[in-house]
């Protein structure tokens, strides 16, 4: 098949893409505590949720 490239220059040549970049010490560190925050959120706060919507149901009895 002919493809004809007279009024613009042929594409560059085609390369693989670089594989993503790791993550640094200190980003793997930020990302366990911020992992570990929501788990413990995700354990606490149902309970702390339970214990407001007991104090203003006993508010407005």
């Amino acid at each position: 098949m002919f493809v004809d490239f007279r009024d613009r220059p042929p594409p560059p040549p085609w390369q693989p893409r670089r594989p993503q970049p790791r993550l640094t010490r200190r980003q793997e560190k930020a990302l366990a505590a911020i992992i570990g925050v929501n788990i413990i959120l995700l354990l606490v706060a149902p309970i702390g949720g339970a214990t407001l919507v007991g104090a203003f149901a006993l508010l407005f009895r």
